[in-house]
């Protein structure tokens, strides 16, 4: 039995689905104004993974994740530039998509956009003004939190508490502080559309509660996110949901724990961001995985150059050990199971089971290594086989990691860029244009890439 901890609850509970060997499933993604950085990654990751493992566990599971492609910090960039919003949010869609592929992660069933929802969010908006859980303020429509008796009651604070650390939206408008927008008026230099109360545009919480129950139902199994939308957005998505249908919103909450930087949570409002994209170039898309998967979901992570390198250096110690086994065997058939293998896949089902520990799970990949390593040396070809076969082909596929054939077709592209750029800088030094050839070298430095000069040309190493 899967056993999930429900923020709702506060407690590890059974995973009991609506429908049987159905889960469907609901993940905040970005709003897309930049480049994902590695906090926008964890979530990313960790929900990929637990997917594959309800997939292997025998569930059929619709996947939807969001792109918040309406808000503040876009309109603001895309004024910056002097284009649309589409132009901006379209531009970091495709960036993001570069980034996952990257990431190994594989796409939802659906990804649904905050502007092809807008027809859906109205009518909810409607719904909840009629029963009397909004108000219309001079153009804006406010959910009223005060109507909703149990609001709180995710995040487990107290209207005070809420009031004291809230990123509350300041307005006359409002009847009460922590009502929170549902439809915004247009204001000059912004997208708008029509509405009964005016030109404008959805608040943040509305949709997702919009694109959730059009494409998963009133009802369904699991909502994730980061441990920093709690309160308000999860809360506030819960709120105006339940309050349309009288149904209850999401079974499970689940949220992962967030990556900081020295002490701080890794955000682009405070600046400490590492994009995903420089990351993954300069340790490799295992060891990033590697690093989240390594710690337990709901554990905060503190993210440093040294964590990656220490990733990077446990993932290699299994990659070595995979490839001399398959240097050792041409053919790799694949090996009846028997009592041992089933033992290591009952403590890796139970590991997973327990609220998705996937620090358990690694550890076991490792104990595997070993003994594929001690059945090498002994000579013992058929027991190295079934290692190999758990860690290759059911293990590390679960967790997305050790796809070895991926990162030698990586690590052949990445030589043969740099071969071409280093023959440039080789051209650069004969002509004497030292500055560009310089600027070559200290630039390939800055991600890890030590260039030396010799007599028959350059040589390199990668950190």
């Amino acid at each position: 039995m899967i056993r999930i901890y429900n923020t709702l609850t506060g407690k590890k509970e059974d995973f009991v689905p609506l429908e049987e060997n159905k889960v469907k499933m609901y993940v905040c993604g970005p709003t897309v104004y930049g480049f994902i950085h590695v906090g926008n990654a964890r979530p990313a990751i960790v929900f990929d993974v637990f997917r594959r493992y309800l997939e292997y566990r025998g569930y059929k599971v619709i996947m939807v994740q969001n792109f918040t492609d309406i808000d503040d910090k876009i309109i603001k960039k895309a004024n910056e530039m002097n284009v649309g919003f589409k132009d901006v949010s379209e531009t970091f869609i495709n960036e993001y998509w570069r980034d996952s592929h990257a990431l190994g992660i594989r796409p939802a069933n659906f990804h649904p956009k905050t502007s092809d929802y807008i027809k859906e969010i109205i009518d909810l908006i409607h719904k909840l003004i009629e029963k009397g859980f909004a108000y219309v303020a001079d153009g804006d429509v406010y959910f009223d939190v005060r109507k909703y008796k149990k609001y709180g009651e995710l995040s487990k604070r107290s209207i005070e508490d809420m009031m004291a650390g809230a990123r509350v939206e300041v307005s006359e408008k409002k009847r009460y502080p922590l009502d929170f927008a549902l439809w915004k008026s247009a204001k000059p230099g912004e997208p708008w559309w029509d509405s009964p109360w005016g030109r404008g545009r959805p608040g943040w919480h509305i949709e997702c509660s919009a694109m959730s129950m059009s494409l998963l139902g009133e009802s369904f199994d699991i909502h994730a996110g980061g441990e920093d939308l709690i309160f308000p957005h999860h809360e506030n998505e819960k709120a105006q949901s339940e309050a349309i249908t009288g149904k209850t919103f999401t079974k499970y909450w689940m949220h992962n724990g967030l990556v900081r930087i020295l002490g701080d949570k890794m955000s682009k409002s405070v600046g400490n961001i590492v994009n995903v994209r420089e990351a993954v170039r300069r340790f490799g898309r295992d060891s990033l995985r590697y690093f989240f998967l390594s710690k337990h979901y709901r554990s905060p992570v503190e993210f440093s150059e040294e964590s990656l390198k220490e990733s990077y250096r446990s993932v290699k110690r299994v990659w070595e050990s995979i490839e001399r086994f398959e240097r050792r065997f041409e053919e790799v058939p694949i090996p009846k199971r028997d009592p041992w293998q089933e033992s290591f896949v009952e403590r890796f089902v139970e590991v997973m089971d327990e609220d998705f520990n996937t620090p358990g799970a690694i550890a076991l990949i490792f104990d595997l290594i070993r003994e594929m390593n001690k059945a090498m040396d002994d000579g013992d070809e058929e027991k190295a086989l079934k290692a190999y076969h758990l860690v290759r082909r059911e293990f590390g596929p679960i967790l997305g990691l050790f796809d070895l054939e991926r990162e030698r077709r990586v690590e052949e592209k990445t030589e043969k860029i740099l071969t071409i750029l280093l023959n440039v800088r080789r051209i650069l030094r004969e002509e004497k244009r030292f500055d560009l050839s310089d600027e070559i070298r200290e630039e390939l430095e800055r991600i890890g890439v030590k260039v030396k000069d010799t007599p028959d040309g350059f040589e390199y190493t990668l950190e």
